[in-house]
């Protein structure tokens, strides 16, 4: 079903100008393109180039088939695989053969900037229509790059067959609690040979050691905090939870959603992509915030779904009028929701979704952090899931081996 508002028609080329040059403001750096010129009439009627992965290609059609009728601006939307759209755009936006406007999750933006073939944006005021989470996802270096169109995070769900209410204060409580259920597993937490250090976030963030230091405009710096003392208590916590059979390197993400499909848990930490299956086995399940493991709030990691701007479009000031003045508004995020069935990223539209699944993990990501889209993240991963592993599995003292890791990554990220 396409969702269709009233959207102001801006007829007239000097109309549209005027609109752009208002949206388009000077603080947004020099991108080599100034997108607050005023179009040519050949300009205000001409095609731009959208880049859409293949799992949102679908949604955006009527979206922007309403925005073209709505503007006479002609959008030309290019379908490309998941696992390629980010690296097509370095690599075809300096050779001219790039898009002007790529759809895509947010964590390859500090390569594209660092690249140079991302522009900066002025969202204005648009930008408090959307929660610090979705805008600091968009944001690199104190400059926002994007326009957020939906989010998505990991949180707690309940098999409501097991149990029937979460009294749980704390993750300890929580274990406790689901223990009476008498499954095979009491919370399930998807690992692997390499461990999973992106479902464990939460707990560890719950300690106060987040991955990277966060400025006070939500971007990262490439300054370490997951050391320290705070890193150390949760690496303790990690090496009990281990022990007490909570966490098991044999239980990958198949296996765990298997298990939980199966009613082998009351719990699972996961994220949307898992909950049509729970559904289409016709499960009554429920969607909670992930409870403190270390005392501070429970941040999982938010990806933040964005729609950015090449820093070479030949359309700069078309594609602002497709981004910044129409896909933030409410009745486009309507649409999109209504499409593809995603949590809008903009609040007003967030707070209309009556999905109880989508509102559960909308208000656990609420807090949320967006995952780090700095270069310096590349570097973290794989010591981090090798480190995870080695405590979960009882082969390394939990202090030494956190303490070790970090030193490792420090190394990695000052090479970067």
């Amino acid at each position: 079903m396409t969702m269709r508002r009233s959207i102001p028609v801006v007829a007239a080329t000097l109309g549209l100008a005027l609109t752009l040059t208002a949206c388009s403001g000077s603080g947004s750096g020099d991108t080599g393109d100034d997108t607050s010129a005023a179009p040519s009439e050949s300009a205000a009627t001409g095609t731009l180039t959208m880049w859409v992965d293949d799992t949102r290609i679908d949604e955006m059609k009527p979206v922007v088939a309403t925005f073209t009728e709505d503007t006479g601006i002609e959008v030309d939307l290019v379908e490309k695989a998941t696992g390629d759209i980010g690296k097509d755009f370095v690599a075809q936006v300096p050779t001219g053969e790039g898009p002007d406007i790529i759809v895509s999750a947010h964590d390859g933006l500090g390569e594209w900037v660092n690249n140079g073939v991302v522009a900066p944006l002025e969202l204005g005021d648009k930008a408090g229509d959307f929660s610090d989470s979705a805008i600091a996802g968009v944001t690199y270096d104190g400059k926002v790059y994007g326009t957020p169109i939906s989010i998505e995070n990991i949180a707690l769900v309940r098999n409501n067959a097991l149990l029937t209410d979460t009294p749980a204060a704390t993750f300890d409580e929580l274990v406790a609690q689901a223990k009476t259920a008498g499954t095979p597993f009491s919370v399930l937490v998807q690992q692997g040979e390499a461990s999973d250090p992106y479902h464990l976030y939460p707990l560890q963030t719950s300690f106060g050691a987040p991955v990277f230091e966060q400025s006070a405009d939500g971007s990262y710096t490439d300054t370490l905090t997951l050391g320290g003392p705070a890193g150390e208590a949760f690496a303790t916590y990690l090496a009990k939870l281990g022990t007490d059979k909570v966490l098991d390197l044999a239980v990958d993400g198949e296996k765990a959603k298997q298990a939980f499909l199966d009613g082998q848990a009351p719990y699972m930490i996961t994220g949307p992509w898992n909950t049509s299956a729970f559904e289409e086995e016709d499960m009554d399940i429920t969607v909670l915030p992930v409870p403190s493991a270390g005392g501070q709030p429970a941040q999982p990691f938010v990806g933040v779904q964005g729609v950015f701007i090449s820093a070479k479009s030949e359309n700069p000031v078309l594609a602002n009028e497709l981004v910044v003045n129409y896909l933030t508004t409410e009745a486009a995020q309507d649409a999109l929701y209504a499409e593809g069935g995603r949590m809008p990223a903009n609040a007003a539209s967030a707070a209309k979704v009556d999905n109880p699944i989508l509102k559960g993990f909308g208000e656990a990501g609420a807090t949320g952090a967006p995952m780090p889209a700095i270069p310096a993240m590349s570097s973290v991963w794989a010591f981090w899931g090798a480190t995870e592993a080695q405590i979960i599995s009882g082969q390394a003292e939990p202090v030494s081996a956190w303490n070790t890791m970090v030193t490792n990554i420090q190394d990695a990220v000052d090479k970067v």
